[in-house]
């Protein structure tokens, strides 16, 4: 930490963006201390079909908390699985892995934002989405390019593709000071999770939200395995999991002013149950420990004069250890310590020059640092300061975005050499226009330069590193049509949206794997050709409502490195050219059956795509049953949902078998 203090001290042109920004919480403080005048209004009961928002200037997908029981969602990755142009790569299981990759950009292009602040991990850059449980969360939206509020902090614009995460804000008043929601989920596999929100108005500024729960369960789940012959029903061991997580968020709102407080902790023992190879079950063994504790801050201000303000700050500590009690080395096993802080700060500011046109400044201010009881271990500690010009003008029908990002890193190390500072500029411009007399039809189009760093895991993790590893840079261009209109008669309303885009990858970074000393470099360049497309509609057929809402998606991810290799043109791996998603429910009253289809056409698991890598296409049915109502005037919802219906065998990582049918049952009651 000494090096990076030192560094800030040699060159402080580049904080001050930051702490002029951090200065004006001096200045409005007071706000703290002005009195209340909100004055509470008569409620008004309005009744009418939920019609999907309008699409923005990016290209946008939303599901709600409403939403999560109709798909069956444990996580936040079973929440955006039906999501055009998302793969889950999932290891299987309740514990297993699950990442998220975008437009064939991989997963470390995607910044998952918490309430406005980016979920962070420096070690390998992918967000482990089984990590975040439903619970608690009231909203999911996925954008492409980057948020369109520009007034957000600059990480919200350094990523190629943005998951915004919103959790539940309270909702009380005098008369009813606090909410309760406890449930219960069950399963197969030994699963029981029960889980608990109590929301609590304090005064007529003040409340608080505490959400936990606690997930453990087998993880045993039957698959087929394939002998060579045939197919026998075999069981997955070491699939066990213990988990508790408690988040607790202070809120307090003024006058144009607001705060909150989070604080939140992680903690998981999980069983990773090793890949099915040679036709052969693995033994258990080999164990995944996170303790994961973040403390978060925000504080947001609106002036008269049309200025706004918005201040966050976290501090982040993540451990994790990983032990395989049979690994092939001279000690028999291997027992491997992580740990992983961040200091961070951002400021932004935002003005309305005219009623049409507003300009914003975001400066960020990061430090990581690892540690590890690796031999020859760096201690690498990383340095972050962005800064971020935008720009948001209307005029009539037409809007126009645009923004710069300046990204500046330098990085120390306790021992060796380690990469050169980075200074690089990323541009991204936003159109939208509604071309014709019918406002429900509107085109849109992007550009965006952006890069993602290499990773601790990438630089640090081997005995032998590269220095020279440089960022992988990513060039985005898209052009879409969106269409939303309410209707009357049968259909409540028609919903339409599709895009094509073109993405090209330079530089970028190949792990290459080895059993004890696995390096990275900067090799190839990757064209992305994709299109994206979804329909949603609601019709009344009295006494049922059936709502209906399909998405595919097309993508060819090619590497286009050298003309004369053999893997020239061929798909990356992973990569299904095809996906289909399809939820349909019907609901009458209190009740609701909802059935879910997911479809991935073929797909290889190596560059080669040759016959041995081939890994087939597959379709995926879940369905559930729902129950909401009230007892004795408390809200309950029960639903049972299945599954895999069909008892699909089928893998999404090689090797790595997924669950055959399972069943979930939940319960909820709010008082």
């Amino acid at each position: 930490m000494n090096k990076t203090v030192a560094y800030l001290l040699k060159y402080p042109a580049h904080l001050c963006g930051c702490l002029m920004l951090s200065a004006f919480l001096l200045s409005t403080i007071s706000v703290f201390a002005q009195s209340d005048t909100t004055k509470k209004l008569k409620e008004v009961q309005i009744n009418t079909s939920a019609i999907p928002a309008m699409q923005l200037v990016v290209p946008s997908q939303s599901i709600s908390s409403g939403d999560f029981i109709r798909y069956n969602a444990f996580n936040v990755a079973d929440a955006i699985r039906d999501f055009s142009g998302v793969i889950i790569k999932d290891y299987g299981g309740i514990g297993g892995l699950k990442t998220m990759s975008v437009r064939g950009l991989g997963a470390n292009h995607t910044s998952v934002l918490y309430d406005g602040v980016q979920v962070n991990d420096a070690e390998n850059g992918q967000i482990d989405l089984s990590k975040l449980n439903v619970n608690g969360i009231q909203r999911i939206t996925l954008y492409n390019a980057q948020p369109p509020d520009i007034l957000q902090t600059a990480r919200a614009f350094a990523a190629a593709i943005v998951l915004a995460i919103e959790t539940v804000k309270p909702n009380l008043s005098a008369e009813k000071p606090y909410l309760v929601t406890a449930g219960i989920k069950a399963g197969s596999f030994g699963l029981v999770s029960p889980y608990l929100q109590w929301q609590q108005r304090l005064s007529n500024k003040w409340a608080f939200v505490i959400n936990s729960y606690t997930i453990n369960a087998d993880g045993g789940y039957n698959f087929l395995l394939f002998d060579g012959a045939t197919n026998t029903k075999q069981k997955r061991v070491g699939s066990a999991v213990a988990i508790q997580q408690v988040d607790g968020t202070l809120y307090w709102t003024g006058n144009n002013s607001k705060f909150n407080l989070r604080l939140n902790y992680y903690n998981s023992d999980r069983g990773l149950p090793s890949a099915v190879i040679l036709y052969k079950i693995p033994p258990e063994g080999q164990k995944l420990y996170n303790r994961d504790l973040f403390l978060q801050g925000g504080y947001e201000h609106k002036w008269n004069s049309g200025l706004q303000l918005l201040l966050n700050s976290k501090i982040s500590q993540n451990q994790l250890r990983y032990l395989d009690p049979q690994f092939p080395n001279t000690a028999g096993v291997l027992d491997q310590h992580f740990s992983q802080r961040e200091y961070y700060q951002s400021a932004a500011l935002a003005y309305s020059i005219k009623p049409n046109w507003q300009i914003s400044y975001a400066a960020d201010l990061a430090v990581n640092n690892m540690n590890a009881d690796l031999p020859g271990f760096r201690y690498p500690t990383r340095l972050t300061i962005l800064n971020v010009l935008a720009s948001n003008l209307i005029l009539g029908d037409f809007t126009l975005q645009g923004s710069l990002l300046n990204t500046h890193l330098h990085e120390t190390v306790k021992t060796g050499t380690t990469t050169p500072d980075r200074n690089i500029y990323a541009p991204t411009f936003i159109a939208m226009i509604k071309p014709f007399t019918d406002k429900n039809l509107q085109l849109r189009g992007f550009y965006k330069y952006i890069f993602r760093a290499p990773t601790f895991n990438d630089q640090y993790y081997g005995f032998s590193i590269n220095p020279e590893l440089r960022p992988e840079l990513t060039k985005q261009y898209d052009l879409g049509v969106s269409y939303l209109k309410s209707l009357t008669g049968l259909f409540d309303y028609l919903s339409f949206t599709a895009d094509a885009y073109y993405n090209n990858i330079t530089d970028k970074i190949i792990n290459i794997p080895s059993l004890y000393n696995g390096y990275a470099r900067n090799t190839g360049k990757v064209e992305v050709l994709g299109i994206d497309a979804g329909l949603k509609t609601q019709a009344k057929l009295t006494p049922f409502t059936v709502t209906l809402a399909a998405n595919y998606t097309f993508q060819q991810v090619q590497n286009v490195t050298d003309p004369t290799a053999a893997i020239y043109l061929n798909q990356l791996p992973y990569t299904p050219k095809h996906t289909v998603a399809i939820n349909a429910g019907i609901s009458e009253g209190a009740f609701g059956l909802y059935y879910n289809q997911v479809i991935s056409s073929s797909r290889y698991y190596d560059n080669d795509n040759l016959p041995i890598d081939y890994m087939p296409a597959y379709g995926i049915s879940d369905a559930s049953v729902v129950y909401k109502g009230a007892v004795n005037h408390f809200p309950v919802s029960l639903s049972a949902g299945v599954n895999n219906v069909f008892n699909t065998n089928y893998m999404v990582v090689q090797s790595y078998p997924m669950p055959g049918r399972s069943f979930r049952i939940s319960f909820q009651i709010t008082i």
